[in-house]
């Protein structure tokens, strides 16, 4: 193919080039192998397998579940892959609702998640923000002690853990059966701090230089134009933080002794046993549902952040 180019003096014919793909389109297969139907339909049949695989392992047990907390007991103990053999019993949910309290221990999680998240976010900020961007004399070594506990297991720290939050310094009372048993301790979170550090260490400095020109001070720096500029990294963090505050039981089944106080992770289990299986499952059903739902609500204002929204005039 060849298309006209006029000059000044006269029309010359050039050869006209196919577009060639950029390499973000490449994969292992090419276009051309693609169009080949020994080829095609072999790797379609392989995606929906791979896509039906991901399908069973991800959302099958979630699904089971759901299908068992409005299922009788004898019908889950007999066909427990049966679709209501015998019909939908619905008052398993409300059962689970009102007998095994759940409004009072979700509360529970929900002050423990809300707690962690908060003193996580202070802490990985704050910390972040004075090794990354005010860099102190010996931040390097400071660094350095951080990186190192990563490579401590975590079981090792319980009993210290433990024994400073039955006598802890300065305070002179004990933290037991204290939401502060959960929230302090995890603010120590090394993998945030380093994560936060890395994600300020790629922030323009241009932009720090211009804020200091204008008057800004440390403080003023940090809120009005690192944090603003931070929201896709601190979205991570929080989804990370809620996450595990959710999912805990080790920790808060020790510092938290009274039923009152503890939260779904650790009383469901302990409820097991005074309660009919498909009640149970009803519950273990509702305790799952909720944070589900919470994060496709706000998965929005967690994930998606303008990067330098707020601190860079248009």
């Amino acid at each position: 193919m060849e298309h006209l180019v006029r000059t000044a003096t006269r029309t010359v014919r050039v050869p006209r080039t196919a577009p060639r793909p950029s390499d973000a389109d490449r994969g292992i297969l090419s276009t051309a192998d693609l169009r080949r139907r020994r080829v095609r339909i072999p790797t379609r049949i392989t995606h929906l397998v791979l896509l039906v695989s991901l399908i069973v392992v991800g959302l099958g047990p979630v699904l089971w579940l759901a299908k068992s907390a409005v299922t009788p007991t004898q019908d889950t103990l007999r066909q427990p892959l049966a679709l209501w053999p015998n019909g939908i019993d619905w008052a398993n949910l409300a059962e689970a609702w009102t007998r095994v309290e759940i409004d009072k221990y979700f509360l529970n999680t929900v002050i423990l998640a809300v707690g962690v998240w908060i003193v996580q976010l202070v802490v990985a900020t704050t910390a972040g923000y004075a090794l990354s961007v005010l860099r102190p004399r010996y931040g390097r070594i400071v660094v350095g002690l951080v990186l190192a506990t990563l490579f401590v297991p975590s079981i090792v720290l319980l009993v210290p853990l433990y024994l400073t939050i039955v006598q802890p310094p300065l305070l002179g009372q004990s933290l037991i059966n204290t939401f502060w048993a959960v929230w302090l301790p995890a603010g120590a979170n090394a993998f945030n701090v380093l994560l936060m550090m890395r994600f300020f260490d790629a922030l323009p400095r241009e932009v720090f230089e211009a804020a200091r020109v204008d008057g800004a001070g440390p403080y003023r720096l940090f809120w009005s134009v690192v944090l603003p500029m931070s929201r896709p990294i601190i979205g991570v963090v929080s989804v990370f933080a809620v996450i595990a505050a959710w999912k805990d039981f080790l920790w808060p089944m020790l510092v938290l002794k009274d039923p009152a106080m503890q939260p779904l992770s650790v009383r469901l289990p302990q409820l097991q046993q005074y309660i009919e299986l498909d009640v149970f499952l009803a519950a273990l059903a509702i305790a799952t549902v909720i944070p589900i739902v919470l994060f496709l609500v706000f998965q929005r204002l967690f994930l998606n952040g303008a990067g330098l929204g707020g601190a860079v005039k248009g």
